[in-house]
């Protein structure tokens, strides 16, 4: 079933849109939520509690246009949720990781003092990703959003680990200008 189509189920308040839901995007919100978790029963948990979110959000919102990345956002944010309240986003060295790499390039909190100055770095983020190719930008959100391994990026993509870690090396770093030459230099 179409987005739209999808939506105005959510709209008309119907049951079949979370059925509708799951079938299209199931798998790719646990998908999500695994990467984040490490446990199948949770992010099973977390992709059903992505389509309660998704009833209790739609309306007032109307992701139309952009569902799945709605979605995914509700799943993402729920598994990560789920990692703070057992305490393991300080065990997890995966996540510990990651922040620590785009630490290096992004301002930190105390830089961006309001919800304003952090929606605008948000924006600047994205503008710069759309500087990058696709393969470049498929990396880049594979790893930072989705939370993907190197191995597995390399291959989802059909590249070598190496290459992948390269490009993420030189996107931080080609990111780090980037907020520089925005204004939000460290």
């Amino acid at each position: 079933m179409e987005d739209d189509k999808i939506i105005a189920l959510y709209l008309n308040r119907d049951e079949r849109a979370v059925e509708e839901t799951a079938a299209k995007y199931g798998r790719r919100l646990r998908d999500i939520a695994y990467g984040i978790t490490e446990d199948r029963m949770i992010a099973e948990e977390c992709e059903n509690d992505t389509y309660l979110e998704a009833w209790n959000t739609i309306p007032p919102h109307n992701p139309a246009g952009y569902l799945y990345a709605y979605l995914a956002r509700i799943a993402r944010h729920l598994s990560l949720d789920v990692c703070r309240k057992r305490n393991r986003l300080k065990r997890n060295a995966h996540v510990t990781e990651l922040t620590a790499e785009m630490a290096e390039c992004i301002p930190a909190p105390d830089n961006t003092s309001s919800r304003l100055e952090a929606q605008e770095l948000g924006e600047a983020i994205s503008r710069y990703l759309r500087t990058l190719n696709e393969e470049k930008q498929a990396i880049f959100l594979r790893r930072y959003w989705y939370l993907d391994s190197v191995e597995s990026i390399a291959q989802r993509l059909g590249i070598s680990g190496s290459k992948v870690k390269m490009t993420l090396l030189r996107c931080r770093n080609g990111l780090k200008e980037y907020l520089k030459k925005e204004g939000y230099a460290e």
